[in-house]
């Protein structure tokens, strides 16, 4: 293994960032599976990084000068989808006045992702299937074959077996693609990379102009304690969230989003709706945790002045002997 391999696998490769043993080891499967040419199943939550996985595997590899091309399989209407990935000739439907290239002939030799695939309609998983067969393109309304060139990923956030035995996904074509399979792990399983995570996109966000200059421990415990049903852009997105909002030298726990202050059940249930007074009182006894119980502190951190907090303090019953919750 080279230096920078070396270096990579205990750091973190191309966008993944993380250095826990769960992490360790998709490295490590990304940097076997990199020069060879079959294609690989990524599987894992929404958010996880299946295409930065993608992207990985094609940067390491001998195509890496060749185009990286994702296809989000999701996003395109069932009408469409055969037309962009295979390509049409003029006239192949209403609405083709020229000939155009499909994505698969696009990327040439090198990487096509295909995010969420088990969304793709079941008629064109057959001819995604031949076509990774035969190792062929046929443009619609065309009877000239091209080569297929591309290597072929292909990632999904679904249980590809409960879809199989629907009907929804075609077993043949699971077995073609799934001669590697990577499963990444969700971010509650790796809860170790969160406080590297968050800096490494807090310094992503933060601006030259902006007050924060870090993010307090007080915070990065709260992102740890959260179970992140979003998983890595639940965390990106409330990080972003956080720098915008911060006034100080510091992200609070109380610049995070409201998901992570109260509300939630940590196993990714949805929100509870709670009275307006009801979030004060709780957000006042979150700030008096994190300042271990010091109302001045607690203050700051609610962005309120001392008067104020021991007023709301009386005003909730909250006696001035309360000590900060233990946490759940």
């Amino acid at each position: 293994m080279s230096f920078r391999a070396q270096r990579d696998v205990r750091q973190g490769m191309g966008g993944l960032v993380g250095t826990s043993a769960k992490m360790q080891k998709i490295y490590e499967m990304i940097l076997k599976v990199a020069p060879q040419r079959h294609p690989v199943l990524v599987l894992g939550e929404s958010g996880t990084g299946k295409e930065l996985v993608a992207r990985a595997i094609h940067a390491y590899g001998p195509q890496r000068d060749q185009p990286f091309v994702p296809v989000d399989c999701g996003a395109l209407s069932p009408t469409l989808i055969e037309s962009e990935l295979f390509g049409h000739v003029r006239g192949a439907f209403t609405g083709a006045s020229q000939n155009r290239t499909g994505l698969l002939a696009l990327a040439g030799q090198g990487t096509v992702f295909l995010d969420e695939v088990a969304e793709m309609p079941v008629e064109l998983q057959a001819k995604l299937l031949r076509a990774l067969q035969e190792r062929e393109i046929r443009p619609l309304g065309s009877n000239v074959r091209h080569p297929l060139e591309a290597r072929i990923i292909a990632g999904t956030n679904q249980q590809l077996d409960a879809a199989m035995a629907r009907g929804d996904f075609r077993r043949d074509l699971y077995f073609r693609l799934n001669v590697v399979k990577l499963r990444l792990p969700p971010l509650r399983e790796r809860k170790g990379d969160i406080p590297t995570l968050a800096l490494h996109f807090f310094e992503r966000f933060r601006r030259a102009d902006g007050a924060a200059r870090g993010i307090s421990s007080e915070a990065v415990s709260r992102l740890a304690g959260y179970d992140w049903p979003g998983n890595v852009r639940e965390l990106e997105n409330s990080i972003q969230h956080a720098v915008t909002l911060a006034s100080g030298p510091e992200i609070q726990v109380c610049d995070l989003p409201s998901s992570l202050l109260y509300g939630t059940n940590g196993q990714g249930g949805q929100l509870s709706v709670v009275s307006l007074p009801e979030v004060e009182r709780r957000a006042i006894l979150d700030a008096l945790e994190s300042a271990g119980g010091d109302r001045r502190r607690a203050a700051k951190l609610l962005g309120i002045g001392k008067t104020t907090i021991y007023r709301k303090l009386k005003q909730y019953g909250i006696a001035e002997s309360t000590k900060p919750r233990s946490p759940a």
